[in-house]
């Protein structure tokens, strides 16, 4: 699994004109599974995610109590190496990847974490306001 952390002031997904989810003051991460994922996995990212000194004053979320805002994102396993087009080929499909995610929802929850989240399967707009910035790639 992969996920792309980002701090920000704000954050939604606008699904069809509905808000969907939204947070302020928290994490935005684009999380990405790929085919050997396991709900292991999953409970270590949620881990990593949720301590991640990525706040000011070297502060995680778990800390702060920071919201976050998890968003499937399949594209973080693109490959662009060859060419101009990406193949997604190591991105686990739908079936494999959606329970996946939300197993790493709930284990953020089960964490004590404000989560709100994206759909899945759905073409989300996706906005954030990001702070420092500062952004980290985590791979499990």
């Amino acid at each position: 699994m992969r996920a792309l952390v980002q701090t920000v002031s704000r954050a939604n997904v606008t699904v069809g004109g509905e808000t969907v989810g939204e947070i302020r003051d928290g994490l935005l991460v684009l999380v990405g599974v790929t085919h050997d994922d396991t709900p292991a996995k999953a409970a270590e990212l949620a881990r990593k995610t949720w301590e991640l000194r990525i706040l000011d004053g070297d502060r995680s979320a778990s800390d702060e109590a920071a919201p976050v805002l998890v968003v499937s994102q399949f594209t973080l396993y693109g490959d662009a190496r060859k060419g101009r087009r990406p193949t997604w080929n190591a991105a686990a499909p739908a079936e494999v990847a959606e329970p996946l995610v939300t197993e790493l929802v709930n284990a953020l929850r089960a964490r004590g974490a404000t989560v709100s989240t994206g759909r899945f399967r759905a073409h989300m707009l996706v906005e954030s306001v990001n702070v420092g910035p500062r952004t980290v790639l985590l791979e499990i």
